[in-house]
Order: structure tokens, then C-alpha cells, then sequence
């Protein structure tokens, strides 16, 4: 048996690879240019139309890719797969057309809170006019998915990130904030336009066929995931937004930016593994059904993952002098002081995600909710705390005391699985 055939989590992270370090490099050169040409104000204020945006486009396809894809493994037979999609895509379209409304209603006081301005108000209405074509592209991504079309989804993800990057820097560097700003708003057109012409001959099609087959009854499936996804959808992005409003106001828009700088070379790396673990991970445990079965995987999750992501983030701290020198602009040297925390924080998170994709294919409702709580209120308050004391690197010690305590409540709801004796 060969070694990939073995290790599967390594097969599909090893095909990813190649998606995500070419995400990373453009990632790099994206927020040189961001840093460039926009500064840590722009950075600031870009970090809140993403979490600003994520907000709706999750709650827009919330549960989607828990819930869709583990009817869609449950049900083999080709009629019922179809009237799963069509009942989903239905349903979804209805709470996206909602979503739209409300951000085109209050797109003026949206934009207060994000940019502190109401004057990109506009940009807010084209985006909820676009967020349709966001929840249809989601469905094929999902749809492929669920059917384990790992390579097809890792070359869309490599061709439409090349294509996003190109449109990012040319506006970016033309127009300064309004251009970065337009294309995070219209990048989910060009993403679906990826989609579409990368998949126009692929059998995923076939489901659109039958749009009129619609059985609501499936939804009552994952009305455990809705709650959960709704939280998280919610809760995560909303946390983020509040927290970087914070340093804006008690501290100053560069420390914002530089804080939201920190999250940036974050996300670069835990994209790798956090795409990596959601093609291989919610299809696989999904299939388990036995503790046994998931406690062998756990096991291999924490003597394969867990050592390979200690040297990225071993790698990363480095580099970290090469990273912010050459990276970002002379404004951002406060990063070098933030990082060691942020990636502390990182390998906590990490190490929880291996339970929380049980809890979460599992539909363990109220260990979900009492995590992300948790999690999100000890990092709100605990910057409030420790931003008086610290400053600026409050913000990322209260997320790795946030991590931390996150972690031990997991082993705790998972102590009996853990801990539990052989006879």
C-alpha cells in the first residue's frame, strides 16, 4: 500500500499544498501592496468589511457544508441527491434574498460601523445586490465536496485565487481603499465565474436538472447545524469587528491595522491547514460511528497534523523579521512584539479543531455553543482587561489565554473518551 493510500489527511494536504503556497505568496504580495498603499488605517478598516461581509455571507449558507454534505453521503441514490439540492438551494436562496435586504435597508449605518464614515455606503449596497451569486457558488464548492472531487476543487481554488489576486492589485494600487474595497465586494462574481467555467462539463451539473423536486423535510435534518453554523456566523466575525473598534478607539488606527496585520500572516497558514482539514475531515468523521473509530483518528491527527503545524508556525516565527521587513511597510514594525502570541494562540486552536469537527458533524449542540462562547467572551472581555495593562498586545495575549482555556473545557467534555481504560 502506498504511503498516500495510507495517509490520507497527508494525500489531500500534500494536494493543497500547491493551492495554498501559491495563496500564500500572492497572500504576501497582497498585503505588501494593502500596507503600501493603504497603510494600517486601510488595513484597519479592510479588516472590518471582511468580518463586516463574512457575517452575511455565513449566515446566507449557514449549515450548509455540515449539514448538505452529510445528507448528501447518507443518501446514495441519485433522485434523493437531487431533491436534497434543489431543497437546499431553495431554502438558502430565501435567507440570502433576506440577508440582501437587510444590508441594502441599512447600508448607510453599516457603513458608519465598519469605516467610521457613511460615505462607502454604495459599496455596501452592491454588495448585498452580489451576495446571491456568493450562495450559489457555495453550493457547487459544496457540491464537489461532498463528492470528494478533492483535485477539482484544489485547482479551482488555484486558478480563481490567481485571477481575485490579479483584479485585488490592480485596483488596489489605481484607486487606494475604494478599489480594495470593490473588489472584496465583487470577488465572489469572479469566483463564481471560476466555478462555472472550470466545472461546465463536470456531472456536479446534473443536479440542477430537477430544481422543482423540493422536500423541506430534509431540513429538519440540520436544524441542530443551522443553530450551530448561526452562532458561529455571527458570534466570530462579530467578536473580531468589535475587538479591532476597540483598539481604534482607546488606542489608535495604526495599532488596529497592526493587529489586523497580525491576523493577516495567521490566516496565510492556518488557510493550509484549516482547508486541508475541512475537504478531509467533515466527509471522514461524518462516516464514523463508533468512539473507537474517532479516537483512532484523533490519535492521528495529533501525531501527523499536530507536529507538521508546529514547524510552520516554528518556520513563521523565524522568518518573522524577513515577514514584516520585507512584507509590510515600515508602519508595521509593532508585529514583530505581537506575533509569538498569535502563534502560541494558533497551536491551541489547532490542537481544539480536532474535537470541534466531531462536535460539529456530531451535532453536539450545547458543547458547540459553550465553546464558541466561551472562547469569543473570554477573548472580547479579556482585551478589554488586558488593554489597559499592555496595549496593543493585550489584544493577542487575551487570544492565547482565550485558546488556551478553550482547549482544557474540550478535554474536559472528551475526558472519558480520553482518558478511558483499556480492559
Amino acid at each position: 500500500m502506498s504511503f498516500f493510500k495510507r495517509h490520507i489527511l497527508l494525500k489531500v494536504l500534500s494536494l493543497n499544498a500547491i493551492a495554498v503556497f501559491v495563496q500564500f505568496i500572492l497572500g504576501l504580495i497582497s498585503v505588501n501592496i494593502v500596507s503600501v498603499y493603504l497603510g494600517p488605517s486601510g488595513m484597519a478598516f479592510m479588516g472590518n468589511l471582511r468580518n463586516f461581509t463574512s457575517i452575511f455571507k455565513s449566515i446566507s449558507i449557514v449549515g450548509l457544508k455540515e449539514g448538505f454534505i452529510k445528507l448528501f453521503i447518507e443518501n446514495k441514490e441519485a433522485e434523493q441527491r437531487k431533491k436534497i439540492f434543489s431543497s437546499f438551494l431553495s431554502f438558502f436562496g430565501i435567507i440570502t434574498i433576506v440577508c440582501s435586504v437587510i444590508i441594502i435597508s441599512f447600508a448607510s449605518q453599516w457603513s458608519q460601523l465598519i469605516f467610521q464614515s457613511n460615505q462607502y455606503s454604495h459599496f455596501l449596497i452592491l454588495f448585498g445586490l452580489l451576495l446571491p451569486f456568493f450562495t450559489f457558488q457555495s453550493f457547487l464548492a459544496a457540491l464537489l465536496n461532498a463528492q470528494q472531487f478533492f483535485k477539482k476543487l484544489i485547482a479551482l481554488q488555484l486558478v480563481s485565487s490567481i485571477v481575485i489576486f490579479a483584479f485585488t492589485t490592480y485596483f488596489t494600487i489605481r484607486n487606494q481603499l475604494e478599489g480594495a474595497i470593490l473588489i472584496l465586494v465583487i470577488s465572489d462574481v469572479l469566483l463564481l465565474l471560476c466555478t462555472l467555467y472550470f466545472l461546465r462539463k463536470n456531472e456536479a451539473f446534473h443536479y440542477f436538472n430537477t430544481l422543482k423536486n423540493i422536500d423541506f423535510t430534509y431540513l429538519k435534518s440540520i436544524q441542530k447545524f443551522l443553530l450551530m453554523a448561526l452562532v458561529s456566523a455571527i458570534v466570530i466575525p462579530l467578536t473580531s469587528l468589535l475587538i479591532r473598534n476597540v483598539l481604534i478607539t482607546d488606542i489608535s488606527l495604526d495599532a488596529a491595522g497592526n493587529w489586523e496585520a497580525v491576523n493577516r500572516i495567521s490566516g496565510f497558514y492556518m488557510m493550509f491547514f484549516s482547508a486541508g482539514l475541512s475537504m478531509y475531515y467533515l466527509p471522514k468523521l461524518s462516516a464514523l460511528n463508533t468512539d473507537d473509530e474517532f479516537k483512532k483518528e484523533l490519535g492521528y491527527y495529533f501525531k501527523t497534523l499536530v507536529p507538521l503545524f508546529i514547524l510552520v508556525l516554528f518556520s513563521v516565527f523565524v522568518a518573522k523579521n524577513w515577514i514584516i521587513d520585507y512584507v509590510l511597510a515600515s508602519k508595521f514594525q509593532m508585529v514583530k512584539s505581537l506575533l509569538i502570541w498569535q502563534l502560541l494562540g494558533d497551536l491551541f486552536k489547532i490542537m481544539t479543531l480536532a474535537f470541534g469537527y466531531q462536535i460539529l458533524v456530531k451535532a453536539m449542540v450545547n458543547k458547540y455553543l459553550i465553546i464558541e462562547l466561551v472562547f469569543n467572551l473570554l477573548f472580547y472581555f479579556g482585551v478589554l482587561f488586558l488593554l489597559k495593562q499592555f496595549s496593543v498586545k493585550g489584544a493577542v495575549m487575551a487570544y492565547f489565554y482565550a485558546n488556551v482555556i478553550t482547549f482544557l473545557v474540550v478535554l474536559y467534555f472528551f475526558r472519558k473518551l480520553i482518558y478511558v481504560k483499556k480492559s
